[in-house]
């Protein structure tokens, strides 16, 4: 009659191919410890015993034992075993004893008070961050640290003292300020004792460090990241530390694709953030003073692709994941606040290469009155200024050679260059700088009489400009911006 019997204690082994024949030396086939054939059968040589190795699957077993004996072992049996989650604790383990190789990192005694929690108020414990012999806890809404093997003690003036104790996990302490991680432990970076990472519900980057919390968002940017994160949704805040240039990067990324996101730089020097960057990193991390970063797959869409490595000075500049983009700066022009101007030149001191893409007053703003015997602007207008090539990009001869068409197919076989004299259809230069007069491209206003073209600048109390390197001098070089003006004369007071 067959029976039944509970098996108490296990100790089994797994025989394992690791190898195929000497003479055909291929990938090795593994028919696991199943016979059922849902594993690749073994078609080799048996007797090869090179080909074989065999696996304990206890945690204890010895590296090279010939023998393994059952030995001693206590075990509990629950009977009505439950599972509970528990999103605001902490539980530890047994330790590992290099010198006895006792490992106990498998052993969770019911026995024992190895939990540790913190305020459920504050939300799950979403990252767990080591730091020398502090454990640095990151709720959603709030930011903790507990000693390792030590406690701290008040006293009866509340100053706080460290002494030793035989507790894991000491007494846990809140960070002054109400702040977390919110659900986004994929923002954390670090470097040395600078902690990095984002509380999207209110709409907050931080800096963790020796002062405690800091709101480095506040730093210029607050409009920007309370736009941004007011309506991401569930999508990602990526973010990592950029050894090379000392940089906290951080990537926001409401959705999956490769259109609406920003990625931007945080640098401790200046203070404030630096630079957008044209790039989606799916992961960043820095290796031996190199920045790397995830790009996308061969599909474009997805940022599980290969591993890229910026900074590299062969490669061409403003290049990410292979695909060639500018570089571009956006700032405003506003001398004399109060004066109402007309601006009439833009020039730059750098290298050749640069564009400007836009030139735009400030609005005019929306009338209030709209009869037959007045006339008011029922919606806002600005003054712009047409687009003004590069040096090189608006160069043009006498005989209708343009510079944009000799770098792509020259206009006869002898003509390699443009006959002299050369003129320029953009920004000149002169004693060492490029200058470009402002040409008029607005539509006309309301009561306008002379607009457009014919106009020379525009008017206005700023001006928002944003230029950018162009696409046919020295594509991926290096091109240097130190300075941008403008002449302006005062229009009203």
């Amino acid at each position: 009659m067959a029976a039944t019997l509970e098996v108490k204690f296990f100790n089994s082994f797994i025989l394992r191919k690791t190898l195929n024949d000497t003479t055909n030396p291929a990938p090795a086939e593994w028919n696991g410890s199943r016979g059922d054939g849902t594993y690749p059968a073994i078609t080799t040589n048996p007797d090869n015993e090179r080909d074989w190795a065999i696996e304990e699957s206890r945690i204890r077993g010895g590296y090279n034992n010939t023998y393994c004996g059952q030995g001693v072992r206590a075990f509990l049996v629950e009977d009505n075993p439950k599972a509970s989650r528990r999103i605001n604790s902490l539980i530890y383990s047994g330790i590992f004893n290099a010198r006895t190789g006792i490992n106990d990192t498998n052993v969770f005694p019911i026995g024992e008070d190895i939990t540790k929690s913190v305020d459920p108020a504050n939300g799950s414990i979403q990252k767990l961050y080591a730091e020398d012999t502090n454990l640095i806890i990151f709720q959603e809404k709030k930011v903790n640290r507990a000693p390792i093997d030590k406690d701290i003690i008040y006293t009866a003036e509340g100053t706080p003292n460290v002494t030793a104790s035989n507790m894991v996990i000491g007494t846990v302490q809140a960070y002054v300020g109400n702040f977390g991680i919110s659900k986004n432990p994929e923002s954390f970076a670090v470097y040395g004792r600078r902690k990095y990472f984002t509380d999207k519900d209110r709409n907050a980057v931080m800096r963790l460090s020796q002062d405690g919390l800091t709101e480095i968002s506040n730093y210029g940017m607050i409009d920007f990241f309370r736009d941004q994160f007011g309506t991401m949704g569930n999508g990602k805040l990526t973010g990592g530390w950029d050894i090379y240039n000392k940089q906290y990067v951080l990537s926001i990324q409401p959705d999956t694709s490769y259109v609406d996101y920003k990625t931007l730089s945080f640098d401790e020097q200046v203070q404030g953030w630096t630079s957008l960057y044209t790039y989606k990193p799916g992961m960043m991390l820095s290796l031996k003073n190199k920045f790397y970063t995830t790009g996308p797959s061969s599909t474009g869409v997805s940022d599980t692709g290969g591993l890229y490595q910026h900074y590299i000075s062969t490669q061409p500049r403003c290049q990410f994941y292979g695909t060639q983009g500018d570089a571009s700066i956006e700032f405003i022009f506003n001398p004399s606040v109060s004066v109402s101007k007309v601006f009439k030149t833009v020039n730059y001191e750098g290298s050749n290469g640069w564009e400007v893409d836009s030139f735009i007053s400030d609005s005019t703003g929306i009338g209030s009155i709209n009869t037959d015997f007045e006339n008011y602007a029922t919606t806002n207008t600005n003054d712009s200024v047409a687009f003004i090539r590069s040096y090189n990009e608006g160069s043009y001869d006498n005989f209708g050679n343009t510079f944009a068409n000799l770098t792509t197919t020259p206009i006869t076989a002898n003509t390699t260059a443009l006959i002299p004299p050369i003129n320029h259809a953009g920004f000149d230069r002169k004693e060492n700088k490029y200058v470009a007069n402002l040409v008029n491209d607005s539509t006309a206003a309301p009561g306008e009489v002379v607009f457009g073209k014919q106009m020379t600048g525009i008017k206005g109390y700023f001006a928002t400009v944003k230029v950018s390197t162009d696409t046919l001098t020295d594509p991926g070089g290096m091109k240097e911006l130190f300075a941008v003006s403008s002449d302006f004369v005062e229009s009203a007071y």
